[in-house]
């Protein structure tokens, strides 16, 4: 089983994004990533060994560290891969 931690500047994406559709993504991140997070795919290129897992027309971008899952993003798909400061600031993990 693996604990979900949250980047700090993730805080920002949630402010975008409805409370009924963050309801849905944290009750499907909840019963999947916690669970095996390793079969969702590697991203390549810039954003080379993050993990994405979708929701709809969101994405959650995450890295697996040991029993941990970080996610460092969470997106509409439209803005999930375009690089910004603080998708490349250093993570810091809030509970």
């Amino acid at each position: 089983m693996h604990r979900i931690t949250f980047k700090k500047s993730v805080s920002k994406d949630l402010a975008k994004i409805s409370k009924e559709t963050l309801a849905r993504i944290f009750h499907k991140m909840e019963k999947d990533l916690s669970g095996n997070p390793e079969q969702y795919p590697e991203l390549k290129g810039k954003f080379a060994g993050l993990r994405k897992y979708r929701v709809g027309d969101y994405r959650v971008l995450f890295v697996i560290l040991d029993d941990t899952v970080l996610v460092t993003r969470i997106k509409h798909r439209r803005e999930a891969y375009i690089i910004t400061q603080s998708s490349v600031s250093t993570p810091v993990v809030i509970a």
